[in-house]
């Protein structure tokens, strides 16, 4: 193994910043970093307006398509956005990152296209598993590009400034899907990202110049890990499927959800292995999960968006549920999560940069989320609005420092020539991270409601156990006392979501015990990055990695 490739926790004197192997002191930034900058920014708001939009409007589109299977439009799209995320990574390494962002961007249109036009739940379906494959790949490419662009130690003041898209995102979204949805134009809630997505493109076409790796067609599509790649495909496709079906279409102990369960994460483990043993340009490297460090900031990105999730999709539900609000009126009640998010994201960034410590804010942010998912489950059908709406902030505040923090001891332990697989797989867990997010939380208030529902009422509703979204339109012409005894049963099911959410946060406590302090890197990796006039600045180096053991 070459030095360039060293996990750092393990050295012993470790890797000299900006010296060392393919590293360089980042470029001065002027206007073109700036737009570019922009380009991704605005590429991630869309997706991240589209994944809380989405949220409110859920009701109103599952009575419009007249359907029942209400998960399976988060889940679709949180599927293709998981399951291909590793091979946008691979892609953008090989064939550069423009191609792969517009390429990203082409989808999440399309996609949206289909949505929008969508005349039945298969097919709206269908639509948002295209749209995935876009938003993931954004996902992925954002990072990836700030990556080349800005060093690790300054990286969280940037992924503080994207927070505010996403969280001006997470803010409007809702109440823009809901707004939409109550006017019976929910369609155009996906329409309306196509021009977004060409304005985002037209940016990216013209400004978003950065480096890109020389050889033949033919010499860059035998770098990519073709088997890997189906193989991780597939595992996560048959975990999405079990976890989708789980406990509302079907129990856990059936087949049908055993079955693809086992065999997904049989594939997982043996992806795994696959990648550690036999491909010569792996997927996931080895080397990214080889540190204490690296294998705990992995962990505290997949519990992050489980927790995150779970609030985006069923906070709303307790406001229209219990509160009577209309799809507009719960957007802006949830909008207490994103108050506090892209503050306290922005914050942790600042004073990672300042402190260059990590681990003191990642500690406090579970503790947050911990504290807020228990405040959160006090709430009682009566409670006092403003109480549910404070409550957002405490956890909101913890999600944020978690969402521009968890991957510097992802990163910290790796040198910056593994930034592209390490952001990939990064991106990979958190977008798998929202299926089980979704799918918990939507299993535990399912089987709740069909707990304390009065048996009578459940009857009435032939969708079996997916009746969460089919009776909330309902619940304001209801009579007393059915409608009391309705409200009751959604506030005392998802206070059993919040303790669950309580639990989560808790291991992602426990588990941030494990890091290290790690210095963090003040270079950026040569190869890539902005193009520049200069002919010494736009000449292709050869990886320093290309040395190391091929099955690291």
């Amino acid at each position: 193994m070459s030095s360039s490739t060293i996990p750092l926790e393990n050295s012993s004197q470790g890797i000299p910043r900006g010296t060392s192997g393919n590293s360089v002191d980042p470029p001065k930034r002027d206007w073109r970093f700036w737009v570019i900058f922009t380009s991704i920014a605005l590429s991630l708001f869309i997706s991240a307006l589209e994944l809380s939009a989405v949220s409110t409007a859920l009701p109103i589109i599952v009575q419009d398509l007249n359907g029942s299977d209400f998960v399976w439009i988060g889940s679709a799209y949180a599927l293709s956005a998981t399951a291909f995320v590793p091979l946008s990574g691979g892609l953008a390494q090989i064939f550069g990152r423009r191609p792969v962002m517009l390429g990203s961007l082409l989808f999440f249109a399309l996609g949206s296209a289909l949505c929008g036009a969508a005349s039945s739940m298969n097919f709206l379906i269908a639509g948002r598993t295209v749209q995935g494959v876009g938003g993931g790949g954004i996902a992925s490419l954002t990072q990836i590009i700030l990556s080349d662009l800005v060093p690790l130690r300054e990286r969280g003041v940037f992924n503080g400034f994207i927070g505010i898209a996403w969280a001006i995102a997470s803010g409007t979204g809702p109440i823009i899907g809901g707004s939409l949805a109550q006017a019976g134009q929910w369609r155009w809630l996906f329409y309306l990202n196509i021009p977004v997505c060409g304005v985002a493109a037209t940016f990216v076409v013209v400004f978003l110049r950065l480096r890109t790796p020389s050889g033949t067609l033919r010499e860059k599509l035998n770098r990519m890990d073709w088997v890997g790649n189906f193989f991780l495909i597939a595992a996560t496709t048959s975990c999405v499927i079990a976890l989708t079906w789980s406990g509302i279409q079907f129990s856990w102990a059936s087949a049908q959800v055993l079955v693809p369960f086992i065999i997904g994460l049989c594939g997982l483990v043996g992806f795994l292995v696959y990648e550690a043993i036999v491909p010569k340009h792996p997927v996931v490297p080895f080397v990214l999960m080889s540190t204490i460090t690296g294998l705990s900031g992995f962990l505290q990105t997949f519990l992050m968006p489980i927790v995150l999730l779970a609030l985006v999709y069923f906070i709303p539900v307790y406001f229209q549920g219990c509160k009577d609000a209309s799809p507009v009126a719960s957007g802006v009640d949830t909008f207490g999560i994103a108050f506090s998010l892209a503050p306290s994201g922005i914050i942790a960034g600042i004073s990672v940069a300042t402190t260059k410590q990590y681990r003191p804010q990642l500690w406090l942010s579970w503790a947050l989320v911990m504290i807020g998912c228990g405040l959160l489950s006090t709430l009682h059908a009566d409670s006092p609005r403003a109480n549910a709406i404070g409550y957002q902030i405490i956890v909101g505040a913890g999600l944020g420092i978690l969402s521009t923090t968890t991957y510097f001891p992802v990163l910290a332990p790796l040198h910056v020539s593994s930034n592209a697989a390490a952001l990939a797989t990064f991106t990979f867990l958190r977008n798998f991270a929202q299926v089980w997010g979704v799918t918990i939380g939507g299993t535990i208030l399912q089987n709740q409601l069909t707990n304390r529902l009065p048996p009578q009422f459940i009857a009435s509703f032939p969708q079996g156990t997916a009746i969460a979204y089919s009776i909330i339109p309902q619940i304001r012409s209801l009579q007393e006392p059915l409608k009391g005894q309705v409200r009751v049963a959604f506030a005392e099911s998802l206070r059993v979501v919040w303790q669950v959410l309580i639990g989560i946060g808790a291991i992602g406590l426990l588990v941030s015990l494990g890091m290290k302090h790690l210095p963090l890197h003040t270079s950026v990796d040569r190869d890539w990055g902005m193009e520049t006039r200069k002919p010494e600045s736009t000449e292709l180096f050869v990886h320093t990695t290309e040395t190391k053991d091929p099955k690291m």
